[in-house]
C-alpha cells in the first residue's frame, strides 16, 4: 500500500467518523427535545385542539377553516412522529408499545386523508384522541393495569358466563310463557335479560314484577342472581384490577428499597476501610 492510499483510508476514516459524530449530536439534540419537560403537555394541548375540532365539526360539517386546522394537526402529529424516531432511534421508539399505536394512528390518517372513505377517516381521526391516555401518565397506569389484569380476569369472565348460561337456561324454562319473547323467549334473549337486570336497569318494573306476579317464587330467582352476579362477581372483577394498580407502586417501592439497602452496604464498607486505615496508620506512628 502506497502513500497515496494510505492517505485516502485515513481521510474516509475521519469523514466516516465525523459523520457518525454529527449523527449523534443531532440524535442527542432530539432526545433532548422529546425529554423537554414542556414538549409533552404541548403534545397533549394539541390533542386537545384536536379533540375540540372533531366536536365543532359536529356543529359545522364541511367548513374549510377546519378541515384546514385539522390538516395543520395531522402534519404536527407527522413531525412529533419524526422527531422521537430520530432522538429514541427505531429500537427505542418500538420497544414502547404506546409508541406503536402512536405510529398506526398517523400512519392512517395519513393514509386515509386522500381516499373517499369518509367514515374510516372520521374513525381514525377520533382514535387520535386516544392519543391522550399515553401522554398522561395516571391515565397510563390505568390501561397498564387493566392489561395487565386480563389473564387474572379470564376465571371470572369464565364463571360469569358459566353462572349467566345457567340462569338463562331457568329463565327460559320457568318464564318464557310469563313475558313477551324478547325477555325470556329463548337462550340468547334471556342473557340479555339477565345483563339487564345485573346493570339494575329498569328490571324490577320491567322484568322482575310482571313475573312474580304470575310465579310467586320467582324473586328467589332474581334475588340469588342480583346477589351472586351483581354484588360478588362484579366486586370480584374491581378487587383483582385494584390489586393489579397497586403493584406497581409495591414494585418502585421494592426497587427504591434494594437501592437504598445497596448504597447502605456500600457506605457502611467505606467506614469499615476508613477504620482499617485510621487503625494502620495508628499502628504506625505507635511504632
Amino acid at each position: 500500500m502506497d502513500r497515496k492510499e494510505s492517505w485516502l483510508i485515513k481521510m474516509e476514516l475521519k469523514n466516516n467518523e465525523e459523520v457518525n459524530r454529527h449523527n449523534r449530536s443531532l440524535r442527542e439534540t432530539f432526545r433532548q427535545l422529546v425529554e423537554h419537560k414542556y414538549f409533552q403537555p404541548i403534545v397533549i394541548g394539541i390533542i386537545l385542539l384536536n379533540g375540540l375540532i372533531i366536536v365543532t365539526e359536529t356543529y359545522l360539517t364541511g367548513n374549510s377553516l377546519l378541515i384546514a386546522i385539522d390538516k395543520i394537526i395531522v402534519w404536527i402529529f407527522v413531525i412529533e412522529l419524526i422527531i422521537k424516531l430520530i432522538g429514541l432511534g427505531f429500537r427505542g421508539y418500538f420497544l414502547d408499545r404506546w409508541n406503536i399505536f402512536d405510529f398506526s394512528i398517523v400512519v392512517a390518517s395519513l393514509v386515509f386523508y386522500s381516499t373517499p372513505f369518509v367514515s374510516v377517516l372520521r374513525l381514525i381521526r377520533v382514535l387520535r384522541l386516544i392519543r391522550m391516555i399515553p401522554a398522561i401518565p395516571a391515565l397510563r397506569k390505568i390501561i397498564d393495569s387493566l392489561m395487565k389484569s386480563i389473564p387474572a380476569l379470564t376465571g371470572i369472565l369464565g364463571l360469569s358466563i358459566l353462572l349467566f348460561s345457567i340462569y338463562a337456561i331457568i329463565g327460559t324454562t320457568f318464564f318464557s310463557d310469563v313475558l313477551p319473547y324478547e325477555f325470556f323467549g329463548s337462550f340468547h334473549t334471556a342473557l340479555f335479560t339477565l345483563m339487564q337486570v345485573v346493570t339494575f336497569e329498569s328490571w324490577a318494573s320491567q322484568v322482575a314484577r310482571p313475573i312474580i306476579n304470575e310465579v310467586p317464587w320467582a324473586w328467589v330467582y332474581f334475588v340469588s342472581f342480583i346477589i351472586i352476579g351483581a354484588l360478588v362477581i362484579l366486586n370480584l372483577v374491581v378487587a383483582v384490577i385494584l390489586s393489579y394498580l397497586g403493584q406497581d407502586d409495591d414494585a418502585k417501592r421494592e426497587e427504591q428499597m434494594e437501592r437504598l439497602y445497596k448504597e447502605n452496604q456500600e457506605l457502611k464498607q467505606d467506614i469499615q476501610e476508613i477504620k482499617e486505615m485510621l487503625m494502620e496508620r495508628n499502628n504506625r506512628v505507635n511504632q
